[in-house]
């Protein structure tokens, strides 16, 4: 069978091995709205480089919150850099007629309004490779508009009770805590605005928490003299005053600018600038470099379309194209995953990643939750914290759509934080090798109330005392093996991250035997194994020994790293990580209902959490899968482990829809996928959750996109499983990535496979079509 699957694929690719032409997405994918929105909640997505915008028309006013990466106060809260208010008068958006559209394949968003006597037409847009965001108005007659910056850090605000969940002291109880207030002015015919963090943050904070002065200096610090902000700039137009308003749950002061004259076309700029700086005068030159550079807008436009095209191009997934009722789950699902691709979209640039708790595109929190009234930069878990094991969910997907130039930002955030981590492991053990706890700061440490304001004086100053945390030091690893996939997928020189790969699993080796010798002479089990204990399978399997999910990140690094071209590893170095390969313990099994199945680890304490590392091996470490040894086991724990049947769902950052992908459970897959990527209930479709986190909650996104392509394209070695869990019934074109550089265009059109193209076409020949033939 397999080898006339083989003879099949090559059969359909003997006239189509090049390129096809550009792709774009179908016009049923943009979002359109012929209503105005109520509030915020309604409001739609638009960005690029590393800004993000929610946009919506209320009341006939457009208004827009402004996002980017990066912007994190003293007590690492990601702000908002605030909101934007337009009025046109006479007002085209009184009338009936109106449109608001997302313009998928070139990034930006058309607002339209009005009759024949009078009609307008708004673009939004972001500069892809400028931090600037333009509002370019025109009319069939002249209008006199006004724009205002609304910003309600006018003065300090008091966080009150929950709120302090925003920022990195979450349920802390800090006397006078506070968001000092940003400085806004006009400056000539603009509006300036930025906060510039004051010298005392919650690094310091945490560093003197977790006794870390004595190399405090040497630390990378993310926010001392931070400063963000920008101007807001407009054509023809002057100031008009301020005022004091409110917005739902918040009071704010508003700067407004307002037409000179009355004109039929109308251009707003807001240039953006983030940097920590010395001396306040150097940001504000910064910033007015930008603003020179802006002139011709004509050309960053077509730039910044250009740049989305493109995105589009290099890989999609389109499902029952042919279908044009929106109702239908499965066209939701293929519509859906290209709505949160274009969120990711949004932060391609960025100084620091995609935040799994809602990206650049939160908004008034009573939305999301009724009970959270608070100001607009309120997000659930934090600001500067990344947690690992929902944050690699957000950028596991972008190795098979391609998009590894996103994942930068991503890789980069820890090389900054390398440093701190391995101070961690030199100050507390006096051993090598980078530390990196759950739910870590922008700068490598544990946040400060997760590792705990109450601990005993003799508990190790290394540990977060927390019943959910402790000892779970492994999602590091799977960051590591993104860095490494890097190079398989691309060929892409990856020098630079192969020290923190290193660093990350010196960490394993020299812990594990430095904790073993506080329990006896040996450093190994009688086999020569390392003796992983304690440990934690995820949050779930607490003080664990021998965790499943620790043991297949290990043996997968480990051999991806041995496995790269002599250049990158002396041979000490590969002498080094080929004896510590020999010296990961095996994978832990056990029996269930007569059936052999993966065991979480050994042994456990007790269930904590909801997750299912037994399945880890399956995704993300590809042990088990479709084309792999052993898929009967895999396929064993998925349907009769009782923690993982109790467990599954396909909320937040559940991955039950990518472990039955992997396994090849067509109809589970199918389900679960749907479940996933279906319309959010939202008025825009891709903002899910909360979840277990916020709005929109990215790793729900990130793991719905994960699923679907698994459903699509699978690699085992030098194979390529094309549809191993994909239903018959839903058509679908698809380009996406794989290993060696390769890419694979293909489409199942009324239960007939086409290969439209492989890049490179060699690579054709490895092909396998897991699809079941046509009865």
């Amino acid at each position: 069978m397999k080898n006339r699957q083989i003879l099949f694929i090559a059969a359909c690719l003997s006239s189509v091995f090049t390129i096809s032409a550009q792709n774009s997405l179908p016009d049923t994918y943009n979002v359109l709205w012929n209503t105005q929105s109520k509030n915020s909640s309604e409001s739609m997505p638009c960005g690029g480089g590393d800004i993000g915008l929610n946009v919506w028309v209320e009341n006939g006013e457009l208004l827009f919150y402004i996002a980017r990466s990066g912007t994190f106060d003293e007590n690492n809260g990601l702000l908002k850099l605030g909101r934007v208010r337009v009025k046109l008068n006479p007002n085209p958006f009184e009338s009936n007629e109106f449109r608001q559209q997302l313009v998928l394949n070139d990034g930006y968003v058309k607002i339209t309004g009005g009759d024949k006597k009078l009609n307008a037409q708004i673009i939004l847009w972001v500069d892809v490779f400028r931090p600037v965001i333009h509002v370019d108005v025109e009319s069939n007659k002249p209008l006199t508009a006004e724009v205002a910056y609304e910003n309600w850090r006018f003065k300090d605000l008091k966080l009150r009770g929950s709120e302090s969940f925003a920022t990195s002291y979450k349920w802390a109880n800090i006397e006078g805590l506070k968001t000092r207030k940003d400085s806004v002015l006009f400056e000539g015919n603009d509006v300036l605005f930025y906060h510039r963090n004051e010298s005392e943050t919650v690094f310091d904070v945490t560093v003197h928490q977790q006794g870390m002065d004595s190399v405090k200096n040497t630390m990378f610090n993310p926010l001392k003299n931070l400063t963000f902000g920008g101007l807001l700039s407009a054509k023809n137009m002057k100031p008009s005053g301020t005022g004091y308003s409110k917005y739902l749950d918040t009071d704010y002061k508003a700067w407004r600018l307002k037409s000179v004259t009355p004109s039929k076309s109308h251009e707003i700029s807001i240039c953006l600038q983030t940097s920590q700086v010395e001396d306040l005068e150097e940001w504000h030159s910064s910033l007015y470099k930008t603003v020179k550079e802006t002139n011709n807008t004509k050309v960053a436009f077509e730039k910044s379309k250009t740049w989305w095209n493109s995105y589009w191009d290099r890989s999609f997934i389109i499902i029952n194209p042919r279908n044009e009722n929106i109702s239908d789950e499965a066209w939701q699902v293929g519509r859906n995953y290209q709505l949160f691709r274009y969120m990711l979209g949004c932060n391609a640039f960025g100084t620091y990643p995609t935040k799994f708790n809602g990206g650049l595109f939160t908004y008034d929190p009573c939305f999301t939750d009724s009970t959270r009234r608070f100001t607009p930069d309120f997000r659930n878990w934090g600001g500067g914290i990344h947690t690992a094991q929902n944050q690699r969910l957000v950028y596991f997907p972008m190795l098979k759509s391609g998009d590894f130039d996103l994942m930068k930002p991503e890789f980069d955030f820890y090389l900054r934080i390398l440093k701190n981590a391995e101070l961690r492991s030199e100050v507390y053990w006096g051993h090598k090798g980078a530390c990196f706890t759950e739910q870590i700061e922008n700068f490598g440490m544990p946040n400060c109330s997760e590792y705990g304001w109450k601990r005993p004086e003799s508990f190790d100053k290394g540990l977060e005392y927390n019943a959910w945390l402790e000892y779970q030091w492994d999602t590091s690893l799977e960051f590591c093996l993104m860095m490494l996939e890097q190079y398989y997928y691309t060929g892409k020189d990856i020098s630079e991250y192969i020290a923190f790969v290193e660093s990350c699993l010196d960490f394993f080796n020299e812990h594990y035997q430095y904790l073993a010798k506080q329990r006896g002479r040996k450093t190994v089990d009688e086999n020569g194994h390392l003796v992983l204990y304690p440990g934690s399978a995820c949050e779930t399997y607490k003080m664990a020994y021998n965790s499943t999910s620790t043991i297949a990140a290990l043996k997968t690094v480990l051999e991806k790293l041995l496995r790269l071209p002599d250049t990158y590893l002396k041979q000490e170095e590969r002498e080094k990580y080929s004896n510590m390969l020999k010296s990961i313990p095996p994978m832990n099994y056990r029996d269930i209902e007569g059936y052999t199945t993966i065991a979480p680890a050994k042994l456990w304490e007790r269930v904590n959490n909801t997750e299912s590392p037994q399945l880890y091996p399956v995704f993300p470490w590809g042990i088990y899968g479709v084309g792999r040894p052993g898929l009967d086991t895999a396929i064993n724990t998925y349907k009769y482990d009782p923690d993982v049947i109790k467990f599954r769902s396909h909320i937040g950052w559940k991955q039950d829809n990518i472990f039955a992908a992997r396994l090849g459970l067509v109809e589970e897959a199918k389900k679960l996928n749907v479940l996933k990527l279906k319309d959010s209930g939202r008025r825009f479709p891709a903002f899910w959750g909360p979840g277990f986190d916020w709005v929109p909650d990215h790793n729900w996104g990130g793991s719905g996109m994960i699923g679907l392509q698994e459903m699509l394209l699978q690699t085992a070695g030098d194979k390529i499983y094309l549809f191993p869990a994909w239903p018959r019934e839903w058509d679908v074109h698809f380009k996406l990535h794989v290993p060696e550089n390769t890419t694979v265009e293909a489409q199942l059109k009324d239960g007939k496979v086409e290969i439209i193209s492989v890049v490179p076409e060699e690579r054709a020949k490895d092909i396998i079509n897991t699809l079941k033939e046509t009865e």
